[in-house]
């Protein structure tokens, strides 16, 4: 008999205790994180809670907001808070049975399943009667009546876990009157009291007209600010923060920020790539702000900084022509790819032909000319749409086709003075963007009417630019990497030479740099030869010492880049304990403001950038924040996504500390360790660091 067959089957190895430990799908690790308790604010630790108005706050109303939700345009700012002595006439109304519905919206988040969480807890802490219905797959499941009872066990099945799994979630919008109609009808079906939408700007602005639709109804609805690119923050018209950041975005930072930093410890290790890292976030740079903040990266750009640029050399020059340059005002791609090699070159300068850059998705947003690409090209497609009752796309499957189209155009322009959507300029501009970028630029656009940046190469057109620029830069001796002066001292005396017989013919700085520049001349074998002949080094037809051209080729620089997109793999994340309390306190906040008869609400935390001592739970108006703005062509309400703020503290300390962390300088790189995310450690940060410098110097309200 053989050993095999003496061995256990599979069958009994799967069996084996042990065996069935290590491989079942439930590890210890998610068992703790299951039983992960968040800490809950004071309020939600009386008996009951009520609502206060708080008059204080102050917005600008839209005329069209007015208009079409005028059932919950007056609604102000309402502040949950506890009471230990609450009358029979609250007690009463808090205590009631409900039913209350819940859907995700739009992409995930994590913390979403602690939104359901602190609802059905806070729920069935008021009355074990109540019922939680989490709707199937998004906006859909209540068009059309999918919806699943959520039970204790379902709900601690996925405590303090990311993603939506438990109910998961689409992009439908309810935008429609027949949408809107069978939503009611699902609405009457459940016997629901409340409908909670959890999803960024577009879903809370959906989340408004359920509200205004459904208040007749007498079913209220609540918002739940839910994004990863943090670009939901409130504010009201005089500045005060009502909520500083929409949940996942620390956990989807928090990710990114472990694998770029681990990109950071490869690449000064093998000392060989360029690692570029696209983030997620096409509006705004939250995400890679609080990255450069996590990792310290060498080079990071913010959109919002690029769009904020001038360029005070063409603005002076324009002056003294008598002239206005408006092409100075934002960076041009030219100008962006410029400053990439700045970068590249001064860290090659010190020997260090690696690093790490950070670039928002949405840079090229931030970019003049492609903006302006971007206008004219959705204006296009929209009038097409409309015009012809078609869909551009359809009718133009390829890009010839699409150029053609766009080639008819400028026939029109020429002949049509009134028509300047595209002109002789911008078809000679777009002739010269690579083939790849046309087509990215022309893609059929998102749901929502929004350029699909996170399907375009950005980083492959930027480059572009920049590999052409350092060719450039090398051709012109000034893209060289520089060579550490003991390193040559040693290999000239290995070889029997004098390092300072060749030293000062061969570098520009011999007489006092420590990483020695090879002379910006010397570009090739044939001109290494010409300069050691002029500085006396070799006499004429002498052969080079192979030392010698050892040196030089080591000087010449070789840029290899990789290429990483960070987006989907930050939102199915585990939440970090602030995004695990964060939620687990908004599902509670929800429960207060249906419990006490708000609609058209969304729930937040107030102080939320503070320490967790000072969260006080609120709900915020919806109608006020929304405005008009262009939408797939068309004027639709809204509410306005936030950007970074170029003068808060957090993008002025990065700012400040660009130069630091390009390490363009003969010590040690910068790159600073973010570390796992854990729920359990002590070391574990509070808060997302952006909102740790945004909080200085600001009180609590």
């Amino acid at each position: 008999m053989t050993p095999s067959d003496m061995s256990p089957n599979t069958e009994d190895i799967l069996k084996n205790p042990a065996v069935a430990r290590v491989t079942d799908r439930v590890n210890p690790q998610l068992t703790a994180r299951r039983s992960f308790v968040p800490p809950v604010c004071g309020v939600f630790e009386k008996p009951c809670s009520l609502l206060r108005t708080d008059e204080s706050y102050r917005f600008t109303i839209d005329q069209e907001a007015e208009k079409q939700l005028s059932r919950i345009i007056a609604n102000r700012v309402q502040v949950v808070e506890g009471t230990d002595a609450p009358d029979d006439a609250l007690k009463a109304q808090y205590t009631r049975r409900r039913n209350i519905g819940i859907v995700f919206s739009g992409g995930p988040a994590p913390g979403g399943h602690n939104v359901i969480a602190g609802l059905f807890d806070a729920a069935r802490r008021a009355n074990p009667a109540n019922k939680v219905f989490g709707f199937i797959l998004g906006p859909d499941g209540i068009i059309e009546n999918e919806a699943v009872e959520l039970t204790g066990e379902m709900v601690d099945a996925y405590r303090n876990l990311g993603g939506f799994t438990m109910i998961r979630t689409g992009r439908t919008k309810i935008d429609t009157k027949e949408k809107m109609r069978l939503s009611r009808e699902t609405c009457k079906a459940l016997k629901l009291d409340a409908l909670v939408v959890v999803g960024g700007d577009d879903s809370n602005t959906n989340a408004a007209f359920l509200a205004q639709e459904m208040y007749e109804d007498g079913v209220q609805v609540i918002g739940v600010p839910k994004t990863i690119d943090g670009d939901i923050q409130v504010r009201d018209d005089t500045g005060r923060v009502l909520c500083a950041m929409s949940f996942g975005f620390h956990t989807a930072a928090r990710s990114f920020a472990g694998a770029i930093s681990n990109l950071c410890t490869d690449g000064s290790s093998d000392v060989k790539y360029w690692h570029i890292c696209k983030v997620m976030g096409r509006v705004a740079s939250h995400l890679a702000l609080e990255v450069a903040l996590q990792t310290h990266a060498s080079m990071t750009f913010i959109g919002e900084d690029l769009a904020d640029f001038v360029d005070r050399k063409r603005l002076e020059k324009a002056e003294a022509e008598g002239t206005v340059d408006y092409t100075a005002y934002g960076m041009t791609l030219r100008h962006l790819s410029r400053v990439i090699c700045d970068g590249i070159v001064r860290r090659a300068a010190v020997g260090k032909t690696y690093g790490v850059m950070v670039i928002p998705e949405g840079v090229l947003e931030f970019i003049n000319e492609i903006q302006i690409f971007i206008i004219k090209l959705n204006t296009i497609i929209a009038e097409y749409n409309d015009t012809h009752d078609k869909s551009f796309h359809q009718d133009f499957p390829l890009l010839p086709d699409k150029l053609e189209y766009l080639r008819k155009l400028l026939q029109l322009s020429q002949t049509d003075p009134a028509y300047t959507i595209w002109n002789s300029r911008d078809n000679e501009l777009f002739n010269d963007i690579p083939g790849f970028f046309q087509e990215g630029l022309l893609m059929e656009r998102d749901s929502h009417g929004n350029f699909p940046f996170s399907q375009v190469r950005t980083e492959k057109v930027l480059l572009g630019l920049v590999q052409d620029y350092l060719n450039y830069l090398k051709e012109q001796g000034i893209y060289k990497v520089g060579i550490r002066r003991d390193y040559y001292s040693k290999t000239l005396r290995s070889a029997g030479l004098d390092p300072d017989f060749y030293g000062p013919a061969l570098f520009r700085n011999y007489a006092d740099g420590k990483f020695l520049q090879v002379r910006p001349v010397i570009i090739s074998r044939k001109t290494l030869i010409q300069a050691l002949e002029k500085g006396g080094a070799i006499q004429e037809n002498q052969e080079i010492p192979p030392v010698i051209e050892k040196i030089f080729k080591k000087s010449v620089p070789d840029f290899k880049t990789q290429t990483h997109f960070y987006g989907y793999d930050g939102r199915g994340g585990d939440p970090t304990r602030f995004d695990c309390t964060y939620t687990y306190n908004l599902g509670q906040t929800v429960f207060s403001l249906v419990a006490n008869g708000a609609t058209g609400q969304m729930a937040a935390i107030r102080n939320l950038e503070f320490d967790f001592s000072r969260w006080e739970p609120i709900g915020i108006p919806i109608a006020p924040l929304m405005h008009l703005e262009e939408r797939k062509g068309r004027l639709a309400l809204v509410i306005e996504k936030s950007v970074v703020d170029v003068s808060s503290v957090a993008f002025r300390a990065v700012k400040a500390l660009r130069e630091k962390w390009l390490a363009a300088s003969d010590g040690p790189d910068d790159f600073r360790r973010p570390g796992p995310v854990s729920l359990f450690s002590d070391t574990e940060e509070s808060h997302p660091i952006t909102l740790t410098l945004n909080a200085t110097g600001r009180t609590a309200r």
